[in-house]
């Protein structure tokens, strides 16, 4: 965080442009477009077209402006932001709550987390599909024939983006904020030139219009909503990556750039459709791209379609930021996590939730064909995020900041307000697709109910084989095991008793190492550990120690470099003269866990897919010895 601090302010506003405006800045080319085609605007009631826009403006201003930029972000975990992040803020309070109800509401925090998966699959394949789709309207004025080649050729950029992952970022992302301002100016740019078309388009800043459509339209109302949340998607990406940059520099950016860029395109669509009604109703005609001159249609698909790779390329960092606290906190087995840049923190390649992604976007390219039909599967997830973001927020507010009842209620009402109508709209939609980041999300949930409750069961089992430390000092101090040259560490989950990797190990070499070493890795709740109280050193008896690392869940850990620096006052280690040992548990279905079969056999199935700890950690692997034991859950 120290690095952000120092840095000139006016420059990671710069740089958010692209990591954190991405997937709002690129709403202008489908949000309009989707929610004028529900609105079915006539020649003569310019409502139809007032309305809609009206919506999206004040949208814009109560989630965005009043909700994250006013409230969410001031809600922070030592800076850290996300839904992981308010959740834990709720966990450390827990003052005036049953432990039932905590329980229920941290589920629904993490379902809330989940939901964000189906964002990260929908996100690259609507993006990128509309702006390709911008070569209807170039092959329809210049019959280049490409028409036919939207869905192929998007489905080549996606698998392109998530190819190139397991390079990193660190050079395409210099290139981000540049490419992204520009994108910005154009679409202000866009939105002046043809604002003046209609200039009492204007009058749709006022939010009468919203509500005289909504008071007048019934059940279109509904799904109008659903529609207008396409405008404000990329709320919950903004307060996941403060971390990264602060609050002061979204600020700045949202005010200064993105904000008034996004009205003046907007604006101006809706200029260019109130000039001409009948000529928007044609079948080939396309809200954002008929804005542009036909001179620069090309290079405006071209930086369009760049900037939906941007976005894109936000979202799927943020997948895997998301999957690694996941990870720490003890949501999801150990997957394997490549930092791509060892001088930068945060920027990491997860090859399993990568592929997983990219399989996903292109399925729903090749199955939705279209960014409008897409739209009806874009949504849901978002608005129900949003709600437990809100939710969540006020009992942070009355528990952790002990604001008054009023203090904390009024804010979060006015956010309720519409975000039910984003969920009332969105689940209209259920059929026609919003059922998928649903489906998805509950997927996830489901994994990481039952990867955390395996785990309370195969902590239990590991328990009843457990002696305690004293036993083996005992034995020490009486000379009864033979003691050889070296070093050696014995990874344990607990911090209590012994691990059952050195009761196998001493079971059947009947030896032990010189120097002993218990270690224990643990994430803690916080995203960051202070180096003061990284680590905890108690020496039981000669060369017989026990070692705590902690980390906090955004760490990176680096437990051998750590190891040795804890115990460079107790005693020296060679790093090429340690040997870790990591029990490999074998586990069976029969045991006495109070949990379904079906969930034992899921859970058996993700511990065969999560990493040893010894590789997790990433400690060398010639170091390294796992000791096989066979466990009932």
């Amino acid at each position: 965080m120290s690095e952000h601090k120092s840095s000139n302010s006016w420059s990671l506003a710069l740089v958010a442009l692209g990591v954190v405006f991405g997937d709002i800045g690129t709403s202008p080319l489908y949000a309009l477009k989707e929610c004028l085609h529900h609105a079915k605007p006539t020649p003569g009631d310019p409502l139809g077209v007032l309305g809609p826009l009206s919506l999206m403006f004040w949208s814009l201003i109560v989630m965005v402006c009043f909700k994250y930029l006013g409230f969410i972000t001031r809600a922070t975990n030592q800076g850290e932001g996300g839904m992981f992040a308010l959740l834990t803020l709720f966990r450390s309070a827990k003052r005036s709550f049953k432990p039932q109800t905590t329980g229920a509401i941290v589920l629904i925090g993490i379902f809330g987390a989940c939901l964000l998966y189906g964002d990260g699959m929908i996100t690259p394949a609507i993006s990128v599909l509309s702006a390709v789709e911008g070569l209807a309207l170039l092959d329809a004025k210049l019959g280049t024939g490409l028409a036919h080649y939207v869905v192929p050729i998007s489905a080549v950029i996606i698998m392109g983006l998530f190819l190139v992952q397991r390079h990193g970022t660190a050079r395409i992302g210099k290139a981000f904020g540049p490419i992204m301002v520009f994108w910005f100016i154009t679409l202000a740019v866009l939105g002046v030139i043809n604002i003046s078309s209609y200039p009492g388009v204007f009058s749709a800043l006022s939010p009468h219009h919203g509500v005289n459509f909504l008071l007048h339209h019934g059940h279109d109302s509904f799904v109008l909503m659903g529609l207008v949340l396409l405008a404000v998607t990329g709320c919950e990406a903004m307060y996941a990556d403060i971390g990264h940059f602060g609050r002061p520099p979204l600020v700045r950016s949202w005010y200064f750039i993105v904000l008034p860029s996004l009205m003046l395109n907007y604006l101006g669509q809706g200029a260019l459709v109130l000039s001409n009604v009948n000529a928007s109703l044609q079948p080939g005609f396309h809200h954002f791209f008929s804005l542009v001159p036909q001179v620069a249609l090309i290079p405006v698909i071209l930086l369009a379609t760049a900037a939906t790779i941007i976005a894109s390329q936000a979202m799927i960092t943020g997948v895997y930021s998301l999957t690694q606290q996941a990870v720490q906190l003890g949501y999801l087995p150990r997957l394997k996590i490549i930092h791509t840049n060892p001088d930068v923190r945060g920027q990491i390649y997860m090859p399993q939730v990568n592929y997983l992604l990219m399989v996903a976007c292109l399925a729903l390219v090749f199955h939705f064909k279209s960014s409008t039909n897409l739209a009806a599967a874009y949504g849901l997830s978002v608005a129900l995020d949003m709600t437990f973001t809100s939710l969540l927020f006020f009992l942070v507010a009355r528990e952790v900041w002990q604001w008054p009842l009023w203090k904390a209620g009024i804010p979060v009402i006015i956010f309720l307000i519409p975000e039910i109508g984003y969920v009332s709209g969105s689940l209209l939609k259920f059929m026609a697709g919003a059922w998928f980041p649903l489906v998805i999300g509950l997927l996830i949930w489901i994994i990481m109910k039952t990867w955390t409750d395996g785990r309370a069961i195969l902590f239990q089992a590991m328990q009843r084989g457990r002696l305690p430390v004293q036993f083996l000092v005992d034995e020490i101090k009486k000379e009864r095991i033979i003691r050889v040259p070296g070093a050696a560490v014995f990874m344990s989950a607990s911090a209590d008793g012994l691990p059952l990797a050195l009761l196998h190990h001493l079971k059947h070499n009947k030896a032990l190492h010189k120097q002993v070493i218990l270690l224990t890795v643990r994430f803690e709740d916080s995203p960051y550990v202070s180096d003061e109280t990284r680590h905890t050193v108690e020496e039981h008896c000669d060369e017989f120690y026990r070692v705590i690392l902690r980390y906090g869940f955004s760490e990176s850990p680096q437990v051998f470099d750590d190891l040795v620096q804890a115990m460079a006052e107790k005693t020296k280690l060679k790093k090429n003269g340690i040997t870790f040992y990591q029990s490999r548990e074998v586990l069976l279905t029969n045991g006495p866990g109070k949990m379904a079969q079906w969930r034992k056999k899921l859970f058996v199935m993700l511990s065969r897919l999560s990493r040893p700890a010894t590789g997790y950690f990433d400690l060398p692997p010639r170091q390294v010895c796992e000791l096989g034991i066979q466990l009932e859950v």
